[in-house]
């Protein structure tokens, strides 16, 4: 695995009457996102991509619950690769729905993480049918 997203920083210097007393971000020191944070920034872009939904979840066919998508990562945080597993809302159109998924979790790694992604691999695991309506007799 490699090293978390980290933010390398020189040593801030004292302050004198030359600086204008505002804090770069570089002198403060240093930031490191653990990979935990950025698999969760992943599975919470692509739980938030329209067309995704919830899976049941079934352990020895009884149902636990539900699940929302599963994602791991690899490779280096300047060229992330990301794999997700998710379901689908059917009748959603899977194409549309999987490139929406992967616009999202490559926006938000960047715009909180700042990591760019190199490839998202999307594994549609189910297709979950639309909840269904109570007649009314």
């Amino acid at each position: 695995m490699s090293a978390p997203a980290t933010e390398r920083a020189r040593a801030a210097e004292p302050a004198t009457e030359k600086t204008s007393g505002t804090d770069e971000a570089a002198d403060r020191g240093e930031l490191t996102i653990d990979r935990t944070v950025l698999r969760k920034i992943a599975e919470h872009a692509a739980d938030g991509a329209s067309g995704t939904t919830r899976a049941p979840r079934r352990i020895a066919g009884v149902g636990v619950g539900t699940q929302g998508s599963s994602a791991r990562l690899t490779g280096p945080d300047r060229e992330l690769q990301v794999r997700l597993d998710l379901a689908v809302r059917y009748p959603a159109p899977v194409r549309e729905t999987v490139r929406a998924v992967r616009e999202r979790v490559r926006h938000e790694l960047d715009r909180l993480a700042g990591c760019r992604v190199a490839s998202v691999e999307v594994v549609v695991s189910a297709l979950v049918p639309a909840p269904k309506r109570d007649r009314v007799e």
